[in-house]
């Protein structure tokens, strides 16, 4: 920890350095955030106000909505501001906080799908005995569950990045404090730093992906014994989810699950699951789904009707 204090502040040079370019950073990205945050917020609200969205599948939409909301927050803001700016700075102690968020709310995500999935599959291929599987208590364990390890992987992923000594130069070729940028920075001999991060990091993302692809193709498959409009509206479902795998996984095994090499593509890879797929969430969990539609075109007549009266 005495080697750290060399270094009390490092500069982000962000995804561009061109002011130009700067400036279209600025505008495309507060529009994904603010879009992010409203879209998220909107699902959250939406789901606690109506009665006819009380099942588990709403009640983890929820919880992915905040955990996205969440996600986004550690890193776009940062982006956005700084995009502003010539001069980049963020202190020793900030940067470290945001690598704790991000492997914080990441893997709430991470274990809210493989929820969703898990309860689709008991939904779909154990109809019978789903009420009795999937109570509230249980949901409610899995939630609670799901905080407990994300605080553990990241308060383990924080205690790597802890671990390493800054001399100089403190300049992160990216928009936010992550442990891959900062490796190539520390004065030290990394591999075994890199092999517990990729064991970690990599791990979780590649087997998790696995998982819930198997998991949806077990489920697809046993859609050949339903009637034709169970199959519609269970097809619906899970491929909104598949989409949402797809597109939150494949840039986090890029990421993460790779030897300690870096490419110019990596910070746009990034900024794909980091503020892009939790932009895209809410447009793919609505748009596709008739009772999130209807329940929010209820609550916006309930509010059109009290403002009217007032």
């Amino acid at each position: 920890m005495e080697q750290n204090n060399t270094v009390t502040e490092f500069i982000l040079l962000g995804l561009t350095q061109d002011p130009m370019k700067k400036k279209m950073v600025f505008v495309i990205f507060f529009i994904f955030y603010v879009g992010t945050v409203v879209g998220n917020l909107l699902i959250i609200v939406t789901i606690k106000s109506s009665r006819t969205l009380g099942s588990p599948m709403y009640f983890f939409l929820f919880y992915l909505s905040l955990a996205d909301s969440c996600f986004s927050t550690s890193t776009a803001p940062r982006l956005i501001v700084d995009s502003l700016f010539s001069q980049r700075t963020i202190s020793y102690n900030e940067c470290m906080t945001q690598v704790f968020a991000i492997h914080f709310f990441g893997p709430v995500e991470v274990l809210v799908l493989i929820f969703m999935a898990i309860d689709r599959y008991v939904a779909i291929c154990k109809p019978l005995h789903y009420p009795n599987i999937m109570r509230q208590q249980v949901c409610t364990i899995l939630i609670i569950l799901a905080w407990i390890v994300a605080f553990i992987h990241s308060t383990t992923e924080i205690m790597l990045a802890l671990k390493l000594p800054f001399c100089g130069p403190n300049l992160i070729n990216h928009y936010c404090c992550d442990l891959q940028p900062l490796l190539k920075l520390a004065c030290m001999d990394t591999y075994m730093i890199n092999l517990e991060w990729v064991s970690n990091s990599g791990s979780i993302c590649t087997g998790s992906f696995v998982f819930l692809m198997i998991s949806y193709i077990v489920i697809l498959h046993s859609l050949r014994n339903h009637s034709a409009e169970g199959r519609r509206k269970a097809l619906s479902t899970c491929i909104s989810h598949i989409i949402v795998v797809v597109l939150f996984f494949g840039p986090c095994i890029f990421i993460y699950a790779r030897p300690p090499t870096t490419f110019p593509i990596d910070k746009m890879v990034s900024v794909f699951y980091t503020i892009g797929t939790p932009f895209l969430n809410p447009f793919i969990y609505t748009l596709r789904n008739a009772e999130v539609k209807n329940a929010m075109r209820r609550l916006c007549h309930i509010t059109t009707t009290s403002e009217s009266r007032r």
